[in-house]
């Protein structure tokens, strides 16, 4: 390949079409880099609504099913750019403003950094605080029997 030709295609690195073709980035594949960039940030305790997480709780019950990356992530990709909105369960604890700016930052790079888009937007909708007492409570409630 000559000097020229790899000049052409990595000018920008938001620039998905040269004069060699156009690449295309599906959704599912901004959604999946989203949902693994934002897993990585310290202080998320799991990924989508409530209804979302039991469905993800029951399909990794299912023997050879994989884990759902982008869970909790939905997407709108455009030709250069991308919007990305994110629900989750944060720890106990963990400040979510410095939580949402971690989330912004880790998926921000990520998303730009591997497929080229220019992220506009990262939302995140925080739905649940997860508070470890509460787990543990549970367990004990229902290992014990309520009648005799």
């Amino acid at each position: 390949m000559s000097e020229k030709a790899i000049a052409k295609t990595t000018t920008t690195s938001s620039e998905l079409e040269s004069t060699q073709g156009r690449t295309t980035i599906a959704d599912t594949v901004v959604s999946k880099i989203a949902g693994i960039a934002t897993r990585e940030v310290t202080g998320v305790y799991a990924l989508g609504g409530g209804t979302a997480r039991a469905v993800g709780a029951l399909r990794e019950r299912i023997p050879g099913s994989s884990t759902n990356h982008s869970q909790g992530i939905s997407v709108e990709v455009g030709e250069k750019e991308a919007a990305i909105d994110i629900q989750l369960v944060a720890e106990y604890g963990v400040s979510i403003a410095d939580l949402a700016k971690g989330i912004r930052t880790n998926v921000i790079n990520a998303v730009e950094r591997m497929v080229g888009l220019s992220v506009v937007e990262v939302n995140i909708e925080v739905q649940d605080i997860h508070i470890e007492a509460d787990e543990s409570a549970d367990d004990s409630t229902n290992s014990e029997p309520r009648v005799q």
